[in-house]
């Protein structure tokens, strides 16, 4: 099948990558399947079973590492590989018989449609012989990919993806192994790539026939450091390196002015920038004491808000007079009037009746301070984008 396909000009030409260690049972079959849909090629991370000698005879490349070095790195080899061969895609597929190369043309189709996502494929866990550790995985990386991204994926642990290569030459990676995989869609989607699912079928082997190289304990500590520091760079309200096309077509930087420009065009529209800044305002008025900042962004993370509007805006709550008018709301909720008696004795020793007020004051005054302020960010950023939008980068 020719996998070249012109579209808007640019022609598109994808690689099926098959990473392998140690399936030499299943290799065969799977490398046939594919090769129905194009040029394959196998990156053989350091095997002890000879699997290549079993498809010597296919018509496919092949590149070797002389020692296991992880599957990430099995995946950046074949992304320099596909590079050099003028490919602008790789499909991976594992080695094991899991995924379906039937499969291939919705990633085809879908690469036709959305030159610059990365593609995931959702597998369906409706099948017999799921393990429960994989259904609790995949909910555990979900979960995590949408607090660090705001992005949603269905299925983050899938090894069955379409990367535009072009992603290889901006994002930088550091891990090697299977955590790898989580780590280039959460840098990958910083950068400004979408993510995006497609449905497949997978097949699981039951229990005493399936081969895995996933080690519990190791892969598990690496994700989990991983998801750490990726969790921890999200929570720090400074803008990601974005990446957008020049003149010329190349990958590069995004300009500040630019940056501005997509902030509020793209990702972030007038309606996502005032709904930050609402959810800073209430979460700001709320008495989170020593908290406010965490819950502000992990709450715009999961909901893909602006974490810096959402944190500039909670600094209008800071003490006193946000706090004191909740607690003077509170207070008339209480007794139906206003507390005008600041001492030791009220501030003090009554410090938890005072807490209380703080709470039903801010239940009061949180909405109404954040349609307020939602509504002002609104019709600046709306005046904001007009401006922009009539002056030439």
């Amino acid at each position: 099948m020719n996998m070249e396909h012109n579209l808007s000009n640019q022609v598109i030409k994808p690689l099926i990558v098959i990473p392998l260690f140690n399936h030499a049972k299943t290799l065969r079959d799977v490398t046939e399947r594919c090769l129905k849909y194009g040029d394959v090629l196998i990156v053989d991370d350091g095997s002890t079973d000879n699997g290549l000698a079993k498809i010597s005879d296919l018509a496919v490349a092949t590149i070797s590492h002389t020692k296991n070095a992880g599957k990430g790195q099995a995946i950046l080899t074949a992304a320099d590989y596909a590079i050099r061969m003028g490919k602008t895609h790789i499909i991976t597929i594992d080695a094991d018989g899991q995924h379906f190369p039937e499969d291939i043309p919705l990633f085809l189709n879908a690469i036709e449609k959305n030159t610059e996502a990365i593609l995931v494929g959702s597998r369906d866990f409706d099948g017999p012989n799921v393990p429960g550790a994989s259904k609790f995985g995949r909910s555990f990386s979900n979960f995590w990919l949408r607090v660090q991204t705001g992005s949603k994926l269905s299925d983050v642990q899938s090894g069955f993806r379409a990367y535009p290569l072009e992603i290889f030459t901006v994002v930088k990676t550091y891990e090697r192994r299977y955590a790898f995989e989580i780590e280039i869609l959460v840098k990958s989607a910083w950068a400004g790539y979408k993510l995006c699912d497609i449905p497949i079928k997978v097949y699981y082997p039951s229990p005493e026939e399936r081969i895995s190289h996933f080690d519990k304990f190791k892969d598990n500590i690496r994700i989990s450091f991983l998801n750490t520091r990726l969790t921890a760079r999200s929570f720090i309200p400074i803008p990601h390196r974005q990446f957008d096309k020049d003149e010329e077509g190349k990958v590069t930087p995004i300009h500040p002015l630019r940056s501005l420009r997509i902030l509020l065009s793209k990702d972030e529209t007038p309606f996502k920038l005032a709904i930050a800044g609402a959810v800073g305002m209430l979460l700001g008025t709320l008495p989170l004491i020593a908290m406010h900042s965490i819950a502000i962004i992990v709450v715009c993370g999961f909901f893909r808000l602006s974490k810096i509007t959402g944190l500039a805006v909670s600094q209008l709550c800071i003490p006193p007079l946000v706090p004191a008018l909740c607690i003077e709301t509170g207070y008339f909720i209480r007794n139906n009037e206003f507390l005008t008696e600041i001492s030791l004795h009220t501030i003090g020793y009554e410090a938890l009746e005072r807490f209380y007020e703080w709470i039903l004051g801010s239940l009061v005054l949180g909405p109404l301070f954040a349609l307020l302020i939602g509504m002002i960010i609104y019709v600046m950023a709306f005046i904001v984008r007009r401006f922009l939008d009539m002056k030439p980068l």
